[in-house]
């Protein structure tokens, strides 16, 4: 029991220090803030010089003034250093991947490669509907 003890102690340490609250996700959320809790939400995950993403560049940049105060529309460079992890932490392995959450902050669909306009607006506009 005695050898026990330091272990016990050293993993409630750990755990308080890694599973605290302060500055870790909610539960629901994959990084900080994403997806955007009670609204639709789609990230693009993929990198500023990747030659899909940066055709994609401009649609997400209409949706995103096109849909603002209704779904968050939000990219993320995976290649940026300041983003390292994130590609990881919503699973992805191929650039651009376009992930939709209905407003609970569940996955609701997923597509890998250029995503046209039309099709994105189709997806948000479907999720929107959802109650």
């Amino acid at each position: 029991m005695k050898t026990l003890l330091p272990a016990f102690l050293m993993l409630m340490l750990l755990v308080a220090i890694c599973g605290g609250a302060a500055g870790m996700a909610a539960a629901d959320e994959i990084v900080p803030g994403l997806p955007v809790q009670g609204t639709v939400t789609m990230v693009d995950l993929g990198a500023k010089t990747c030659v899909p993403c940066k055709m994609m560049a401009p649609i997400l940049e209409e949706l995103k003034a096109e849909y603002q105060g209704r779904a968050a529309v939000v990219f993320i460079d995976v290649w940026d250093q300041a983003n390292a992890g994130k590609a990881k932490a919503f699973k992805v392995t191929t650039i651009p991947t376009q992930i939709f959450f209905d407003r609970h902050g569940k996955e609701a669909f997923r597509h890998v490669g250029f995503f046209d306009k039309a099709s994105i607006a189709a997806k948000l506009e479907a999720l929107l509907a959802q109650p």
